[in-house]
């Protein structure tokens, strides 16, 4: 493979949004990082580091599922093929890719060899060519789906990693921990996107797959959808322009981490995938970056101290990794650095009050979960516990303006009053609804400014 593009990295900024000030003893410190990257691609920014140096600047691999119940009705395995076919045709030229067909085992459908093709007319074509063998026949293990990507994609040495899978039913042909140290193994080797065809599928299996590979999760109940999803995915996967960035986190002796949360766009909890990085410092992973923008909710707890005294709680800046997964250096030019503080004060107005945008991602975080454990009961017969954690999510929802889950929920309960949470669970509701507002519940919407 060669004459691939060179990405760009984009320029990152970092703003600290917190209430730095505490009442005499207290410890605990909240702040909202809102992180964005701006400059990428070919108008600003530097190479990656490693790109241009023989590998591709990026690697896809689409894993298809192929098993029996794709073929009911036949519309899924044909959308599938038209998807992927419409997939490969948002490809920049010289990008690296494959396709894998998965049932109770992964079988490379293009380019075989264990390796990815450089996409270009000739190969495109071949590979919508191969696409029209695919037929349904088989089981689901998803997990050796997975494993058999990462290894077409560690075979590159691909600068950005990603990959589309598709399931339209649930893994019952590999245990739960096949299927969870098939993702360990994968963690930190590419991004992964999960959809979910028809309403046959585990939501749970789903978004947990695309949580561990830091991907989006999403439900396409109809086939005819696809295509309009596989190309918007797509192209947020060429839109990508440098892998393996990490958050750093920084927190000064006597001090330690409550936990770290991506809460826009989507509620993610980092805190379980802390590595150590130095002396009191920690990195978590947050995937493959474009020109974009997210936040993230960092808990504190800092040593006690006295009126008047303060202190430094937390630095956060970001840091990048080599595409061969070794940790690279910062950057010539250093990163922004967000600076959280924390400042002891009688003051009570002052050490009570609470940050409008940590309030605001509380309660985001809070909706999520109780629309978790509202459809978890409503699933269980409890029908108070679901009347009451979903008419929670309801009032979450209408006093932050999220209101595309606040139609999503309107399709699970009747609303009686917004305000005050109050709601009556619906006797019929389609399947498919449900299943929409369980894998869309973590989506968030920003602080309105």
């Amino acid at each position: 493979m060669a004459n691939f593009a060179k990405s760009r990295v984009p320029r990152f900024s970092a703003e600290v949004y917190q209430n730095p000030y505490l009442p005499e003893g207290g410890r605990e410190v909240h702040a909202i990082v809102t992180v964005t990257a701006t400059g990428g691609g070919t108008t600003g920014g530097r190479p990656v580091p490693g790109a241009g140096t023989g590998g591709p600047d990026a690697g896809v691999v689409i894993m298809v599922d192929c098993s029996g119940s794709m073929d009911h009705p036949p519309a899924k395995l044909r959308g599938a093929r038209e998807a992927t076919a419409a997939a490969l045709d948002t490809l920049r030229d010289g990008v690296g890719f494959a396709v894998v067909a998965g049932t109770h085992r992964a079988v490379e459908v293009y380019p075989g060899g264990g390796r990815l093709a450089a996409a270009g007319a000739a190969t495109r074509a071949q590979a919508k060519e191969a696409l029209r063998t695919l037929t349904a026949g088989g089981g689901t293990a998803i997990g050796s789906w997975l494993r058999l990507t990462g290894r077409l994609l560690s075979s590159a040495g691909a600068g950005i990693r990603h990959a589309i899978l598709l399931t339209d039913g649930r893994n019952e042909h590999e245990s739960p921990r096949e299927l969870r140290d098939a993702l360990d193994a994968c963690s930190g080797s590419f991004t992964c996107d999960a959809r979910g065809v028809g309403t046959d599928w585990e939501v749970k299996e789903v978004t947990a797959i695309a949580s561990a590979l830091l991907g989006t999760a999403d439900i396409v109940a109809d086939p005819a959808g696809l295509t309009a999803d596989f190309t918007r995915m797509m192209e947020a996967a060429m839109g990508k322009e440098v892998a393996d960035v990490g958050l750093r986190l920084w927190t000064p002796l006597g001090a330690e981490t409550v936990f770290v949360k991506q809460v826009a766009p989507t509620v993610e909890d980092l805190t379980g995938r802390r590595r150590e990085s130095g002396p009191r410092s920690a990195d978590y992973p947050t995937g493959s970056w474009g020109d974009e923008s997210r936040d993230y909710h960092l808990c504190l707890r800092v040593p006690a101290a006295e009126i008047g005294q303060e202190m430094l709680a937390g630095r956060v800046s970001l840091i990048f990794s080599a595409p061969d997964g070794d940790p690279a250096q910062n950057p010539p030019r250093p990163l922004p650095q967000g600076l959280v503080r924390a400042l002891w004060t009688d003051d009570v107005a002052a050490s009570t009050a609470i940050n409008p945008q940590v309030a605001h991602y509380t309660g985001q975080a809070e909706l999520a979960q109780a629309i978790q454990q509202g459809l978890d009961a409503r699933k269980s017969g409890d029908i108070d516990g679901a009347t009451e954690k979903l008419g929670r999510a309801v009032q979450l929802a209408g006093a932050s303006g999220n209101e595309e889950t606040a139609k999503l929920l309107a399709k699970v309960v009747d609303v009686v009053d917004t305000a005050t949470g109050t709601v009556r669970l619906k006797a019929k509701v389609a399947e498919a609804d449900e299943m929409t507002l369980e894998t869309r519940s973590t989506k968030t919407v920003r602080v309105k400014k």
